[in-house]
């Protein structure tokens, strides 16, 4: 185990002036917490921290950095406080402490949402200093290379969190070589075979082809001296977790593949890039498709290079990547290797800075953030991180040259969302390089993507299916949510407005504020979606709301008809007539005749696509149909014709009764379920007439079935959308006309 000394002596050689007595508390502290623990390799515990604080030395990590690492799982297993951590080691230790602490004794659903809250809290504590994800990553390193000691249970599902989400959020934050070393232990763990079978793949390759990668490097160094370029060329091998995705995504065996050797050249400046990269294509061939410029174009997480592939000496291709020493840094460290730093002026330690989050690589942190904040779920905003992670790039930009960066497979919904949420909210079409495009286009690099807006849009939920951002798909989710939110609250307070007025009380959304403690809601809107929902009856707010008032729930309000009827009010203030002796269908022939005499007080329908949350019963229902409403919890209302059968289920049910009416204006355009049974005669024919007598009647099938009656005769349920009644009784008379049809009838139930 490593002694403090070599621990400052380590910090010492890229920071002499470290301060050697926050390590040596930190070190003596840490130790001491926690103890006599031990590993799963019978280690002492203390051994970890202590080899996690020696890779970030590799990264030349300031020294509260590396304190913090020392003290990293001291909150967590040991007796130490977030407090007492403040108090000898100043509150920016501790605050990098705190966001490396997982959350404990929540009452999570499930492993993974326990993972999403994990990650949620981890790219939280990211988002106010960049130094908790570098111990976070050099923590998951040293787990991941003593894996081999943990139960064999667990192994998996640490190598699987490992490739899922920390080896993506390596590369995300520019970390190269990290997330090679991760990805390649997580593949040793997850398809033992497969890494064993491509690791001596590459070895005997490797040993094969020495000679050749001697020959290109010295070929590529006599180039570049004799353009007087200064360039130092390195050869590189794909690792083995890269060479088997690549085979397992374009389906191509080992001997396929062109590229498991490539070769770095590194120059001083930018102009050597380009000087050195016209050398080589003067030299050799450039492979069509195979160039990318990321130093004009930089890659979100800070990456600049010039890549191309030529077919080089001996005929064979040949990857190379040109960049400056800077850019090589940045490339194998990422978010680490930033020597942009600002002092903490107040620190009372004097040590201490943080890197600068003035850098590409938070633009996608940014917006992982933005949607922490949106409230998702935790298993929604697991999905839509991962969706991030793992996406390749393309590059698009705005008419006014704004560089977006989005996933391989994009389309203008999701530009216009990394835009803005409002302008994906509204985003109506798109034009793509200046021509009208459909929003399903898959937008390519390059791409100029201009979004055309409409403030009356609201998102279709059908576009959560086809985007691939996780920002687009929560505020696809959120904007959906909110849709339906708003029409079962505006369904609760036409509800509410009517039974204060039936119970002759005064109705406001004020009178409710003071009262949404009793009715176990956060807020108004709250109060008048659950009412809308069903989940809370509006006897229930009348009563919170007038704590006093008397519900007489039955009245007899006229003498009694030689049937004994009596009216009844339900929960909601409706009006409905109860039968004594009479049949069900009687009962709901005069219930239809009362609901007309007061359609003033009734909810007005407009269709499926009105602002209320409606939906119609299976034999539908058409204006000029006498209706009623059943409120269906969790559904909205279902409208049924006065004189369907399925009413029947409901007779003891009154609360669940909605007086409505139909409003339909002149100018409607929207057609309405009816279901009707044509018996037909079993001939050839018969029903393409029937067909066309329907579509000649401007109706719409929606769906058939048939079923044989007789040897003779066939029986046709269709399910139709129509005008109004007089469009489906004229449509019935001229089928009953059809020399092939028997008979033709409404089902109404």
């Amino acid at each position: 185990m490593m002694r403090q000394y070599e621990l400052v002596e380590r910090v010492q050689r890229y920071k002499p002036d470290v301060d050697e007595a926050l390590l040596n508390k930190a070190y003596v502290y840490a130790m001491q917490k926690h103890g006599y623990q031990r590993r799963a390799s019978g280690d002492p515990y203390f051994s970890h921290p202590l080899e996690v604080a020696a890779i970030l030395t590799e990264l030349n990590l300031d020294e509260s950095t590396i304190a913090a690492a020392l003290l990293h799982d001291t909150i967590e297993d040991t007796t130490a406080t977030r407090d007492e951590i403040d108090v000898l080691f100043g509150p920016e230790i501790g605050q990098l402490v705190e966001g490396l602490t997982k959350l404990k004794k929540l009452d999570l659903v499930s492993k993974k949402a326990e993972q999403a809250e994990n990650l949620r809290k981890l790219l939280l504590a990211i988002s106010q200093d960049v130094r908790v994800l570098l111990v976070k990553m050099a923590d998951r390193l040293h787990n991941m290379r003593t894996l081999h000691h943990v139960p064999t249970h667990k192994r998996l599902r640490i190598a699987e969190e490992t490739m899922d989400i920390y080896a993506p959020l390596a590369g995300r934050m520019g970390m190269q070589d990290m997330r090679d070393e991760l990805e390649e232990l997580a593949f040793r763990y997850i398809n033992p075979e497969a890494f064993h079978t491509v690791t001596e793949r590459l070895a005997d390759l490797l040993e094969s082809n020495r000679g050749v990668i001697k020959e290109i490097e010295g070929a590529l160094a006599e180039l570049f001296k004799a353009y007087e370029v200064d360039a130092t060329v390195k050869s590189r091998q794909k690792k083995p977790w890269s060479v088997f995705r690549k085979m397992e995504t374009k389906a191509l065996s080992f001997e396929q593949l062109s590229d498991i050797f490539g070769f770095r050249v590194i120059v001083d400046t930018v102009d050597d890039c380009y000087r050195a990269l016209g050398a080589i294509h003067k030299t050799w061939s450039m492979v069509p498709g195979r160039f990318k410029d990321y130093i004009s174009t930089p890659k979100q997480n800070d990456y600049r290079s010039i890549h191309t592939t030529i077919v080089g000496p001996s005929r064979q291709r040949v990857e190379l990547q040109i960049r400056t020493h800077e850019m090589d840094r940045v490339a194998e460290y990422g978010v680490a290797a930033h020597s942009l730093y600002k002092d903490f002026g107040s620190n009372p330690n004097g040590a201490g800075h943080q890197i600068s989050k003035d850098t590409n690589s938070y633009a996608w942190l940014r917006r992982t953030i933005e949607a922490l904040s949106e409230g998702d779920n935790p298993e929604d905003f697991l999905e839509n991180t991962k969706l991030e992670l793992f996406q390749d790039q393309v590059f698009c930009f705005t008419p006014k040259g704004r560089l977006i960066a989005l996933p391989r497979g994009a389309s203008p919904i999701d530009f216009a969302y990394a835009v803005h949420t409002d302008v994906g909210d509204t985003c109506v079409g798109a034009k793509v390089n200046g021509r009208i495009m459909p929003l399903m286009t898959e937008l390519k690099n390059g791409d100029e993507v201009e979004i055309i807006r409409s403030k009356a849009q609201v998102p279709p939920a059908a576009w959560e299916s086809v985007v691939v951002t996780g920002k687009a798909r929560s505020a696809i989710r959120r904007a959906t949510r909110n849709a339906i939110r708003k029409q079962y609250s505006g369904l609760g307070a036409r509800i509410l407005e009517r039974a204060f007025e039936r119970a002759g009380k005064d109705y406001s959304k004020e009178a409710l504020k003071p009262v949404l403690h009793r009715l176990a809601r956060k807020d108004v809107e709250d109060v008048l979606a659950a009412v809308g929902r069903g989940e809370l009856s509006s006897r229930d707010v009348l009563h919170a709301v007038y704590p006093d008032y008397r519900d007489e729930r039955v009245t007899q309000t006229q003498k009694p008809r030689e049937e004994g009827w009596f009216n009844l009010r339900n929960a909601a203030g409706m009006l409905f007539q109860i039968p004594g002796r009479s049949s069900r269908r009687g009962r709901r022939r005069k219930n239809g005749d009362a609901r007309e005499e007061g359609q003033n007080g009734a909810l007005p329908i407009r269709g499926v696509s009105g602002d209320l949350p409606v939906r119609f019963a299976p034999e539908g229902a058409v204006p000029g149909d006498r209706i009623v409403g059943i409120l269906q919890p969790g559904s909205g209302i279902t409208i049924y014709p006065i004189q369907s059968p399925s009413l029947t289920a409901y007779d003891d049910q009154s609360d669940r009764w909605i007086d409505v009416r139909w409003d339909i204006d002149e100018n409607n355009t929207e057609r309405f379920p009816a279901r009707i049974s044509v018996t037909a005669i079993n001939e050839p024919g018969s029903l393409a007439e029937i067909a066309q007598t329907i579509a000649s009647n401007d109706a719409n099938i929606h769906n058939l079935s048939m079923a044989r009656t007789a040897p003779d005769f066939t029986e046709m349920m269709f399910d139709l959308e129509v005008w109004d009644l007089k469009h489906l009784n004229r449509l019935i008379s001229q089928l009953k006309e059809a020399v092939c049809v028997s008979n033709a009838r409404r089902v109404n139930g």
